[in-house]
């Protein structure tokens, strides 16, 4: 639903740039330079927010090179670009009560979204498996509040943790007369079969033949890791001495995954049993060490999917991202960058089209949302990439 809605936007931002321009140009002309426009802003944005909100930092841009093979690289989209573990495991609306019927209010509820009303204001949040194959939400919800509400909840950190909506509920097979299950600990009696995306990420690498965790740091020239406690950046990758661990079997016990510490982000320890638990958290310690749980899971570093080594790894210092995955983004994007002769940067036509009908590529997400829904530029962030 969050990819339709942006789609659409931009649907909406094309037709609004060929309005702009004279009627004396033919509907192919007009065209051809709305996509020109259109193309530009999503770079812009790309480089200039997109980017740079995650921590990314290209060298610094010298023209069109064309040595430079601009095409995605397998490692990128089978691997470096699978941040599952950002997305939330539903998308929240907020707005004022009046903008929605009650007819479309108990629509809504029937179609399984949460309603809350409070006053003048309502609330909707929409689980993933209710968004998944259901377009007809977006024009339910409008399109300026889905995009607000995108924007003013900030995603999960980029780790190996992925939602249980991805990893239980993604493109569920539900048991037949029971519609409201959703999540919770009966879920898994809800649902006749499940698609893990996380299993999905690790075989996806193997079937495209992406080499191992160590082998692909070497080829993006990182030393290769010796041991797990260095992939994760952990004290240990033993099991610890727990009365509640099943000794000899810690791997396949549940409670190795328990959480025994919560942090908001101030460093802050949050009460698991408080609202705050499932509102401010943005670090939790586990029993046991994910050094410890790879370990007994791949037995050598060297059998390590590419995929999980890379999310296991820790995070750089302002960014949201590991060694390996920092190093597949910069290369991948400055690669689209350099080897494009048209991109917003070089483009002499861009200039031509601002000099001669007024129109200018250089708006920000929230310019182009505020522009094409009927959501004011004040009631978004300066930069929609930011919470």
């Amino acid at each position: 639903m969050g990819l339709t809605a942006v789609q659409t936007l931009f649907a909406r931002e094309h037709n609004r740039v060929v309005d702009l321009l004279p009627a004396t140009l033919s509907a192919e002309q007009r065209f051809q330079i709305a996509r020109r426009v259109v193309i530009a802003e999503q770079q812009f944005i790309t480089y200039e927010q997109f980017l740079p909100a995650l921590g990314v930092t290209l060298p610094r841009y010298r023209g069109y090179r064309p040595d430079v093979d601009a095409s995605l690289s397998n490692e990128f989209a089978t691997v470096g670009y699978r941040a599952h573990s950002m997305i939330h495991g539903e998308l929240e609306v907020s707005s004022a009560a009046g903008r929605y019927s009650a007819v479309v209010l108990d629509q809504l509820r029937r179609g399984g979204v949460q309603v809350e009303a409070d006053g003048a204001d309502v609330e909707l949040a929409v689980p993933l498996n209710v968004a998944y194959f259901n377009p007809d939400l977006v024009p339910a919800l409008q399109l300026g509040p889905l995009l607000r509400g995108i924007g003013a909840e900030a995603e999960y950190r980029n780790d190996e943790q992925i939602d249980n909506q991805l990893r239980s509920v993604l493109f569920q097979v539900p048991v037949a007369g029971n519609p409201r299950c959703l999540d919770g600990p009966t879920l898994p009696q809800c649902f006749r079969g499940v698609v893990d995306l996380g299993a999905v990420d690790v075989q996806r690498g193997r079937d495209h033949g992406i080499p191992g965790y160590n082998q692909l740091r070497r080829a993006y020239g990182l030393p290769a890791r010796r041991t797990f406690r260095a992939i994760t950046g952990e004290a240990t990758e033993e099991w610890p001495r727990d009365p509640q661990l099943t000794a000899g079997k810690e791997v396949d016990d549940p409670s190795a995954l328990d959480f025994v510490a919560l942090f908001d982000a101030a460093g802050k320890r949050v009460d698991p049993a408080s609202e705050e638990a499932s509102t401010s958290v943005t670090r939790g310690v586990r029993r046991t060490a994910l050094a410890a749980r790879l370990k007994a899971v791949y037995g050598s570093v060297d059998r390590v999917d590419a995929f999980v080594g890379m999310v296991a790894e820790p995070h750089l210092r302002g960014t949201e991202f590991g060694e390996l995955q920092l190093a597949i983004w910069s290369r991948q994007f400055q690669a689209l960058r350099d080897g494009d002769r048209f991109f917003y940067r070089t483009d002499p036509g861009l200039e031509m089209i601002r000099r001669v009908y007024g129109v200018d590529f250089r708006r920000s997400l929230g310019d182009i949302i505020a522009l094409n829904t009927d959501i004011a530029r004040s009631d978004l962030a300066p930069d929609v990439f930011l919470v």
